[in-house]
């Protein structure tokens, strides 16, 4: 009994470690389960944050974190470089046509300085009378000595002649005691004024010696508006200073009661004391000289044509004066406007039937048209076959042909045409200059 008991317990036991064994089993099953899910996820996550983070990886390394270089860096240069080490040498990107020009027209460009003596009158007092007490009583009586003061100018010039001859304004050199020429090596030289004209503002300065680099004249032709305009000289007393722009307009009319009347319009930066300096081309030829600039307006400054200043100057340094073409007209072109006023006026005896043309208001008695015919009413029409709609037209035909040449005159007189011959005279007078006064 005591035997099978035993038995029994032991079938027992042996039966609970079965159970438990398989309990075992299956709890072991379910952690290998549990475990492979897991492990099957989080390479899927690893797949999703490594994607993530290897882009930024990746980026960061193929797009390096920008380093700001220094102003004396260039572009050779590697982020890495200490700064002491940067190369200064200039890249080719440094260089532009500017530069080209500069390099080849800067030993041409000069810089002049002028001074002149003014005389004037004050009074010679002893010191004590010089309180306001004692002036009360001598007023405009006092006995006046003279006195003297030095006004000082400064402009710009450009070698056209290796022996010497400078091309500038005439207002730069206008009455002028003593003309000092400066160039960008350091040599100065005393100057002479060979000839000046006040009515084109073209002067020629001569200077000793020879050999000096001259600059180079471009084709006035082939000035365009748009066109790279860059000038050289003296603004506000800066040695040899740069500006670069385009040009903005050609035969540019000015009310400035000089001649020529046609002007190079730029907007390269032109200030007092770039007077007389060159405007330049792409090329480094010279297509102007800078005159004249419209106060409290930027971006407009003008210049002479080269051929005009040129030829002008060749008579001042051959004649020593510029005699210019006059006729002894006024003029009007026709507009509707004008056609319309005229036809209301009840004290206008002009009757307009021309649609185009220069309308002549003013005949001056003597003059070179007075000779040849031309009265108040008539309509120019042609001058030497060239057709004429503007004053400046005119200018050009005169200054072109000189004084003492023939033109032939189409005009429109009471509905006819007539053919007149007329034969210009030197202008008279500076003051008779004016563009609508020829």
């Amino acid at each position: 009994m005591k035997t099978k008991n035993i038995h029994n317990q032991q079938k027992l036991l042996d039966s609970n470690l079965v159970s438990l064994k398989r309990q075992l089993n299956q709890h072991s099953l379910k952690l290998l389960a549990h475990k492979t899910i897991t492990h099957l996820l989080l390479p899927c996550v690893g797949i999703t944050a490594g994607f993530l983070s290897s882009c930024s990886r990746d980026l960061s390394r193929q797009v390096p974190q920008p380093t700001v270089p220094s102003p004396t860096s260039t572009l050779n240069e590697t982020p890495n470089q200490n700064q002491s080490d940067r190369s200064l040498t200039p890249t080719t990107d440094d260089n532009n046509f500017v530069v080209a020009v500069v390099s080849k027209v800067e030993p041409a460009v000069v810089q002049i300085n002028t001074s002149r003596t003014i005389k004037t009158s004050a009074p010679q007092l002893p010191d004590a009378f010089n309180d306001p007490f004692f002036r009360r009583f001598f007023g405009e009586a006092l006995p006046t000595q003279p006195q003297e003061r030095v006004v000082r100018g400064l402009g710009s010039g450009f070698v056209i002649d290796p022996n010497g001859r400078i091309l500038t304004n005439a207002h730069v050199v206008n009455n002028a005691d003593t003309v000092t020429v400066s160039f960008s090596d350091g040599r100065t030289f005393e100057g002479k004024v060979l000839g000046k004209d006040p009515v084109s503002d073209v002067a020629v300065v001569q200077i000793p010696g020879n050999n000096f680099t001259t600059v180079q004249i471009a084709n006035p032709d082939s000035v365009r508006p748009g066109q790279w305009a860059i000038a050289i000289g003296n603004p506000l007393g800066l040695q040899q200073t740069v500006t670069v722009g385009v040009i903005s307009a050609i035969d540019r009319s000015l009310n400035l009661s000089t001649r020529p009347s046609s002007y190079i319009q730029t907007d390269a930066a032109i200030n007092p004391g770039n007077s007389g300096g060159p405007l330049l081309n792409a090329r480094g030829q010279v297509i102007g000289i800078n005159t004249a600039i419209i106060q409290g307006a930027e971006g407009l400054g003008f210049a002479i044509p080269i051929d005009t200043a040129q030829r002008i100057a060749q008579e001042l340094i051959t004649k020593g004066k510029v005699q210019y073409p006059y006729l002894g007209i006024e003029m009007l072109p026709i507009t509707p406007e004008i056609k319309q006023r005229l036809s209301n006026d009840p004290n206008s005896n002009i009757q307009i039937q021309a649609d185009q043309g220069l309308l002549i208001v003013r005949v001056i008695s003597g003059s070179p048209a007075a000779k040849a015919g031309l009265r108040v009413g008539d309509v120019i029409q042609e001058i030497n076959n060239q057709p004429v709609t503007t004053a400046n037209q005119i200018l050009q035909i005169l200054d072109k042909n000189g004084v003492g040449s023939n033109l032939q005159f189409k005009v429109l007189r009471n509905g006819q045409t007539s053919q007149f011959t007329v034969r210009p005279e030197a202008l008279p007078s500076p003051t008779n200059n004016n563009s609508q006064n020829q």
